[in-house]
C-alpha cells in the first residue's frame, strides 16, 4: 500500500500536504546533504542531531522561517528520544513519511587496540540507533499503511574496512542485516526499508579519518580514480524515500567507485 497522491518530489499532486522526513545525524556531512536534498525535493524536514545548536543552524539555512525545516536534539541511543522526535513531527506537521538513519560514530583505531568501552559506544550509536529508529518509526509507518526508511550503511561493512575501525565496520555490516530484518517485517504494511553503502566520500569525516598525505594513494586505489560526491548519495536517498519506491526493499545500494562489486 502506497501513497498515490504524492509525487517523487515529496509534494502532493493536489498540493494539500508535503511529505515529511526526519534525518538523524544531520548537522553536518552526509546527513546535512541528505536533509538539503529532501528539502529541495519538496519535503518538510526535521534536522536532528545530538548537537541541537548545529541542527538548528542547518535547519535555519534550509528555511529561516522554520515552516518547512526545523532542528531537533536527538540522542539515537535512547528509544524515548525517537518517540519524542516522532511526536514533534506529528504535532508540528501532522504526519511522518520518511526516516533516514544516518547518525554514526567513527573511530579509526587498530583492531587490537580498541577498548571494549569504545567498541560498545560505536555500536550503541550506529547499530542500536538504527534499530531503535526502525522500531519506533516502523511501528508508526505500519499503522498508517505507508513509510520509507533509509539506513546509511558503508563499504566498510562489506569489505571489513580499511581506514575505519573494526567496530565501525562491524556496525555497518549489522545495519545491512537489520535493514533486511525490518524490510521483511514491515513490507506487508506498505513500509520499505533500504540501505545505502557509500565508499569514501568528499566529507569532513573522510578527511578527518584519512590524512592528507594518504589521500592521493586512496584515490589511486579506487577504480574510478576519485572519491564520491555526497550530493549523489543524497539524491539516491531521495529516490528511495519517494512514494514510487514501493517495489524496492531490503536492498543495499552500493556507491563506492568500483571498490566493491557484486
Amino acid at each position: 500500500m502506497t501513497d498515490t497522491g504524492a509525487t517523487a518530489t515529496g509534494a502532493p499532486a493536489d498540493g494539500t500536504q508535503r511529505r515529511v522526513a526526519l534525518v538523524t545525524g544531520a548537522a553536518s556531512g552526509v546527513g546535512a546533504c541528505i536533509a538539503a536534498a529532501l528539502h529541495g525535493a519538496g519535503y518538510r524536514v526535521a534536522v536532528t542531531d545530538l548537537d541541537a545548536a548545529a541542527a538548528n543552524t542547518v535547519a535555519a539555512h534550509l528555511d529561516p522561517s522554520a515552516d518547512t525545516a526545523f532542528g531537533l536534539a536527538l540522542d539515537v541511543r535512547e528509544k524515548p528520544a525517537f518517540e519524542h522526535a516522532l511526536a514533534a513531527l506529528l504535532a508540528r506537521w501532522g504526519a511522518a513519511h520518511v526516516l533516514v538513519n544516518n547518525a554514526a560514530m567513527t573511530v579509526a583505531r587498530p583492531v587490537m587496540e580498541i577498548p571494549p568501552e569504545e567498541f560498545d559506544a560505536v555500536m550503541a550509536v550506529n547499530v542500536r540507533g538504527t534499530f531503535l529508529g526502525c522500531q519506533v518509526f516502523g511501528t508508526h509507518f505500519r499503522a498508517q499503511g505507508h513509510g520509507r526508511i533509509v539506513n546509511m550503511a558503508s563499504l566498510a561493512g562489506q569489505n571489513g574496512g580499511t581506514a575505519t575501525g573494526a567496530h565501525y565496520a562491524a556496525s555497518k555490516g549489522a545495519i545491512m542485516t537489520l535493514t533486511k530484518v525490518f524490510a521483511r517485517d514491515l513490507a506487508a504494511g506498505g513500509v520499505t526499508v533500504n540501505a545505502v553503502a557509500p565508499g569514501p566520500l568528499d566529507t569532513p569525516m573522510v578527511h578527518r579519518t584519512v590524512p592528507a598525505e594518504r589521500m592521493g594513494a586512496m584515490r589511486a586505489a579506487i577504480p574510478v580514480g576519485e572519491i564520491g560526491d555526497p550530493r549523489f548519495v543524497a539524491s539516491l536517498v531521495v529516490q528511495l524515500a519517494s512514494p514510487e519506491a514501493a517495489f524496492t526493499t531490503g536492498a543495499t545500494w552500493d556507491v563506492n567507485g568500483g571498490l566493491y562489486m557484486r
